[in-house]
């Protein structure tokens, strides 16, 4: 398809000169260009598909170069940056160096947030209003579009009851497309699907406010008589109650998929003073077939080539990554032991959880975008005499920080954690890196802190974790599983696994970049420099003994780790040899620097950071180096 109209549209002021018509070729266009992309690479898409009407009639309805505008999540963000003079560089989206798949404020204006964590758009609409007022901007409109597979998450409500407690000019948009990633689950889906089923509501609203207005007073008795008829219409219909009562004017629901309605109702709700909430239904991968039968799989797809409106081949991986791993792992602890449970928030499909869903249906616990929920549910469990496992992203999993802290590492509970997407994870950048669990997992007493350091340790490490008799985190990245060839070592607590001793250095790696370190010490070792490698396994308690020897007795010690080097393993080595007395001079180490790592392929992310073979090779020469340079100073 040719993007005649879409190439012309600059900024989303070029909207306003196309006619009715015009607007549904350039709908038709949008879509056509999400197409394009996802048939090299991995991209949202079946959500954007989603939003293109409405994001079109926000911004014909609204000048978001001076009103406020935050998507939440921001993985739909495509369709606005096509329509925000981005459309030329459309396709970089999701490379190194080219667009973010996600809002991002240095692109452009009209990104105000990056947001990449579902829940927080209505908190961040009702500051930059509060701020725009109090700043003397009051004429500044501001709004948030929120989905309903985020609707659930707690912060949403603290900000509803905030914005309704302040009276507050907001608008928040509802995309209903009965999704998250995977389908939504709990009441609130529930109340949401009532809806669907009775779209009279606000149309009944509007027109017993014209004929009380028709109906002349004739005595106080009539006044309540008609207003208590109202209510208990109000009542009989319960779309929309719930947030009528916590202080919005709900209106809705509207068909998502058509501009000139949308336009219609977002003109109306700007008159109306206080908080807003326009309840939109969409349907997730609209306009394109085989994303709307099967919107899960289109969430995020593999590449795949099209014709017309069907798929004709679908690159897929067949390599095992550890997600499928540590996936089945928890499936065979299932089937032995009745006890364990699987609890994830809204990522089951991510999480590689199906198989686990459709057999254990009784212990499986979906708590929607609610971490902080889940981890608490899971602390219950466990007191209850269960052994839950939670099984979340580790971006996702610093939402629950304070119910780890309080209901399960001082409580000293056996709940597992397990830390998918641990380290970088590509193309979706800094907002879902897993950068940061190592820091502050370690900081809880009672918590034992552990990384696979290949496949084999996955099955020992998660067993391990189930029969220990506090709480344990297992981090895993988003990448291929792979194998060091070797006699795995019994799994023991706080104890390393020395793959091998040198004399030169020894390489002390934590986490699954461990096949790569023995790539490095083996080629050093060609080289004429003899360098050990220990597969650390835990973070805490760390092996002081294993320590002790690879510093006191080896010529340097290079850490690597795949998280934060701010307060990560390296820090953990550098804390246990101050404490032992040891000297921390020829210790070096390698993990994600105390900055953001945008958006790019995970290769070119681990080789800016000095993480991939070649990196990891240098850094070892050069540490070899500077010994041997001191040595003969010293002499």
């Amino acid at each position: 398809m040719s993007h005649g109209l879409l190439a012309t549209i600059q900024s989303p002021k070029d909207l306003r000169r196309l006619s009715a018509t015009e607007l549904v070729q350039l709908a038709d266009e949008m879509r056509d260009a999400l197409c394009s992309v996802v048939s090299d690479r991995t991209a949202h898409f079946a959500s954007n598909l989603g939003v293109v009407e409405l994001c079109i009639a926000l911004h014909l309805e609204y000048d978001f170069s001076r009103d406020r505008l935050i998507w939440d999540t921001g993985h739909q963000i495509y369709p606005h940056k096509l329509i925000t003079g981005r459309y030329h560089e459309f396709p970089s989206i999701r490379q190194k160096g080219g667009l973010m798949g996600y809002p991002n404020p240095a692109e452009s204006d009209y990104d105000l947030f990056m947001t990449g964590h579902a829940g927080a758009s209505v908190s961040t609409v009702v500051g930059l209003k509060a701020g725009d007022d109090r700043l003397g901007h009051t004429d500044r409109r501001a709004v948030a579009v929120i989905g309903d597979g985020a609707l659930p998450s707690g912060i949403v409500f603290e900000a509803f009851n905030h914005a309704a407690g302040m009276d507050q000019n907001v608008l928040v948009i509802l995309n209903d497309n009965k999704m998250g990633i995977c389908p939504r689950t709990g009441g609130l889906a529930h109340y949401l699907d009532k809806a669907r089923t009775a779209p009279m509501y606000d149309a009944v609203k509007r027109d017993i406010s014209w004929a009380l207005k028709q109906v002349p007073i004739v005595g106080e008795s009539v006044e309540k008589a008609l207003h208590g008829c109202k209510e208990a219409l109000k009542a009989s219909l319960t779309q929309g109650m719930l947030f009528e009562e916590l202080g919005f004017r709900y209106v809705g629901p509207v068909d998502g998929h058509d501009i000139a309605t949308l336009r219609e109702y977002l003109k109306m709700v700007k008159d109306i003073k206080g908080p807003v909430l326009l309840h939109v239904f969409t349907e997730k991968g609209h306009g394109f077939e085989p994303a709307c039968a099967d919107p899960v799989m289109f969430h995020t797809p593999p590449p795949f080539q099209r014709k017309d409106d069907e798929v004709v081949s679908i690159k897929k991986s067949s390599s095992r990554a550890y997600t499928d791993v540590i996936s089945e792992v928890i499936y065979g602890e299932m089937e032995s032991n009745p006890k364990v449970a699987v609890i994830t928030a809204a990522m089951c499909e991510g999480n590689k959880l199906g198989k686990v869903r459709e057999t254990f249906a009784d212990r499986f616990y979906d708590v929607g975008i609610c971490e902080g929920h889940g981890v608490a549910f899971a602390g219950g469990m466990a007191k209850a005499g269960m052994r839950p496992i939670v099984d979340i992203y580790s971006t996702f999993l610093q939402r629950s920080f304070d119910q780890i802290f309080q209901e399960v590492a001082l409580q000293n509970l056996p709940v597992t954690f397990c830390l998918d997407r641990a380290g970088v994870v590509g193309a979706d950048g800094p907002t879902h890196h897993g950068a940061y669990d190592n820091t502050w997992m370690r900081v809880f007493p009672n918590m034992v802190c552990m990384a696979p350091g290949d496949e084999a340790d996955c099955g020992p490490m998660l067993r391990f974790a189930l029969a220990h008799s506090g709480p344990t985190s297992l981090r895993y990245p988003k990448t291929t599983a792979e194998t060091v060839a070797r006699n795995v070592s019994p799994m023991e607590l706080g104890k390393a696994e020395v793959l091998s001793w040198g004399v030169d250095g020894t390489i002390l790696c934590l986490g699954a970049l461990l096949p790569v370190c023995v790539k490095v010490a083996a080629q050093l070792r060609s080289e004429g420099l003899d360098v050990g490698v220990v597969n650390a396994r835990f973070l805490k308690p760390i092996d002081e003994e294993v320590l002790a020897r690879a510093i006191s007795e080896t010529g340097f010690v290079v850490t690597v780790e795949e998280s934060s080097l701010v307060g990560g393993f390296g820090s953990a080595v550098m804390e246990a040899a101050n404490a032992a007395g040891l000297s921390t001079d020829t210790i070096r180490r390698l993990g994600i620097p105390d900055r953001y790592i945008q958006h790019a392929d995970r290769g070119e992310q681990l080789a800016e950071m000095g993480l991939d073979y070649a990196g990891i090779l240098r850094t070892c020469i050069e540490a070899a180096g500077r010994r041997v340079a001191g040595e003969m100073a010293h002499a």
